[in-house]
């Protein structure tokens, strides 16, 4: 990075508040193993600022940002025209991923982007490899970096299946403290208006934090899977199990996470690199190490606890286990035979006339007696039909229609003829 470009970027020391955001890109570029880090928040939350900074405290690794447009090739790599062209030979032009190497890969609007570079950027950030197998050339090359994906909720959110492969997840809110977003104004103000001068007043604690970050990158590739106390495994394990996290993917990434946090907490006690080499046994891991980096691991993870639980498994309810008790049947009133039902319908008194909207006694009763029936006949989920008389005198308008048509037919009805004498 030029001199002219490092003024450019904002220090990491001085970004102001963010605690949790800061620690777990630390813990990041100390372990790339991890797997990343997913960075959930609004808008001027300081997520690119923070990793830019990063990419800057762990100069001279490069920064690269992933457009949003880009498309398969640009990130993997692609046949080199020129030289095939040109020299006649076939060459293959390095993508992102190549360019990333011992860096930071960023992407803004992860969210955003299309499932299939999701799949090749996690691959990568997983294995620490990529292979190419296109353009008639099979090619592999080193791909470790620290990826960096940050994404607005509200935008949209990633697939349960990628939200388990980023490593760590980190939320940043906007800051509700008057104090400190007034020092954060003064500072961003003061960097603009005069960068170098900035850098300046900062490159001592800048300087410290390289140096210790540097040691905890050597810290951690000393310590050992057998060191590891038996109590670590099983606090792992149990986070995992509480939580109803799918698969092993969050045990493995737990553990390197702790063993990042160690690594970061033994280097903050040395003052010079021969004190770190010599306290590389004494960067032991420990439970304390796997409660600071648990909620990194498991908050894009975290179930319901009966999620893993079979319906066919799970045990018989109360209400299952104790059959239900059966009302005996109701009496069902004897139907009135056919011959004693009138033909025609009983006259109202003059002074209790029926409306013309409201159906009248056999309308009614016709309809008690139809839903009755076909309530025992037939499917509960039907409608139950309606007599035509019902419905045409709570409708005037469908009484006239139905009169109408009545006389039309008997007008055009033929008439029968005597049969001739013999």
């Amino acid at each position: 990075m030029s001199e002219n470009g490092r003024y450019e970027i904002f220090p990491f020391s001085a970004i102001a508040g963010q605690e949790e955001l800061k620690l777990a890109l630390l813990l990041a570029a100390i372990e790339p193993q991890v797997g990343g880090v997913l960075v959930e928040g609004p808008r001027g939350t300081a997520k690119t600022t923070a990793a830019r900074a990063l990419a800057s405290l762990m100069a001279p690794a490069p920064f690269v940002s992933l457009p949003l447009g880009c498309s398969l090739e640009h990130l993997v790599g692609s046949l080199d025209l020129a030289e095939a062209l040109g020299r006649q030979t076939l060459r293959l032009a390095p993508g992102l991923l190549a360019k990333a190497h011992e860096g930071v890969l960023y992407v803004d609007e992860i969210n955003l982007l299309p499932d299939a570079l999701v799949d090749v950027l996690l691959d990568a950030a997983a294995s620490g490899t990529h292979r190419i197998e296109r353009d008639g050339l099979s090619h592999q090359h080193p791909a470790r970096f620290v990826l960096i994906g940050t994404m607005n909720p509200q935008e949209g959110r990633l697939r349960p299946q990628l939200l388990d492969r980023l490593g760590l997840s980190v939320e940043v809110s906007n800051l509700s403290d008057p104090t400190q977003r007034s020092q954060v104004v003064r500072a961003r103000l003061a960097f603009d208006r005069n960068p170098q001068a900035f850098h300046a007043a900062w490159e001592p604690s800048q300087k410290a934090l390289a140096q210790r970050l540097a040691y905890a990158r050597r810290l951690v590739a000393a310590i050992q899977d057998e060191q590891i106390p038996e109590i670590v495994w099983e606090t792992i394990a149990r986070y995992c199990v509480e939580n109803a996290v799918d698969g092993l993917r969050a045990d493995i990434v737990m553990l390197r996470a702790a063993k990042a946090f160690a690594a970061w907490r033994t280097a903050s006690a040395c003052g010079s690199e021969e004190s770190a080499k010599e306290s590389a046994e004494s960067a032991v891991v420990g439970p304390e190490d796997v409660n600071a980096v648990s909620e990194f691991v498991l908050r894009h993870r975290r179930q319901s606890p009966t999620a893993l639980q079979p319906l066919t498994n799970q045990p018989p309810s109360e209400n299952q286990r104790k059959p239900a008790k059966q009302s005996p049947p109701s009496p069902r009133p004897a139907r009135e035979p056919a011959s004693q039902v009138s033909a025609t319908p009983p006259q109202a008194p003059p002074g209790d006339r029926i409306p013309e909207n409201e159906p009248s006694t056999e309308a009614r009763t016709a309809t008690e007696n139809t839903s009755a029936n076909y309530s025992t006949n037939n499917d509960w989920g039907e409608m139950v039909p309606q007599p035509v008389a019902a419905a045409a005198r709570s409708n005037p308008q469908l009484q006239n229609w139905l009169t109408t048509l009545s006389h039309a037919f008997a007008e055009e009805a033929p008439t029968k003829k005597a049969p001739p004498p013999k």
